[in-house]
């Protein structure tokens, strides 16, 4: 994975706007749940391949300041053979000044290649650095976006399962309401009720009956004073 593909990864996914995503999603909390999957995963990737620019940066910054200090090394070195010439020129030493310097050219010629090598790095030093905050900073959105991510999926399971049991409790109060009157109760009462009528009923029927009997014997009670009465008559 190339620096300029991390950073178009890390750059779109931060930019990612959670509440359109949820607002297109048939099934949000499981689109949620994948959401912060893909995150963990790119995060984990992109953190990968970030360390591995680093670590190439700092490696650049070393072998940049390893010239830097090499040049100055070869110029103190140059520095010090061509006073050493001067001396020994002055001590009528002509040939041993040329020697040395001779040296002190060498030495020149190397702080030369020293500072161009660093000079070289330079740019790409500059470059790799401007990518390597921007990786970091892309980081950092994506590790805040999956927090946001997380929070939502936590924020939405906790709405979702709060309307589930409100519509638990709406439907339990639903059915309490369909069934009544016509509960099983209201049926039982009004099965009470149709025996006690009928109860109410026979015992009407029973007393109807007694009171047939006695008038009957009322009846014969008058039939016998009538008898008796109509004898006493022919008697007398």
């Amino acid at each position: 994975m190339t620096k300029q593909t991390i950073l178009g990864r890390v750059t779109q996914l931060a930019k990612a706007n959670i509440n359109d995503l949820l607002d297109q999603a048939e099934d949000p909390q499981k689109m949620l749940d994948q959401l912060i999957r893909d995150y963990t995963n790119n995060i984990a990737e992109a953190e990968e391949a970030v360390a591995v620019t680093i670590g190439n940066l700092r490696l650049m910054e070393l072998d940049h300041q390893e010239d830097v200090d090499a040049a100055r090394e070869w110029g103190e070195k140059a520095f010090a053979a061509s006073r050493k010439a001067d001396e020994l020129r002055s001590g009528g030493r002509g040939g041993d000044g040329d020697t040395f310097d001779g040296l002190a050219k060498v030495a020149l010629g190397r702080q030369l290649q020293s500072e161009s090598e660093a000079k070289t790095a330079e740019p790409t030093i500059a470059s790799q650095t401007e990518v390597v905050a921007k990786l970091k900073s892309g980081l950092d959105q994506m590790k805040a976006k999956l927090a946001q991510l997380r929070s939502k999926r936590d924020e939405l399971v906790a709405r979702s399962k709060s309307a589930q049991a409100r519509n638990q409790m709406m439907d339990a109060v639903k059915n309490i309401n369909v069934l009544d009157p016509t509960t099983e109760l209201g049926r039982f009462e009004d099965k009470v009720r149709r025996e006690e009528a009928r109860a109410m009923g026979k015992q009407e029927l029973a007393d109807s009956s007694l009171d047939a009997h006695f008038e009957q014997l009322e009846g014969l009670g008058d039939t016998a004073e009538i008898e008796a009465r109509l004898a006493a008559l022919k008697s007398g």
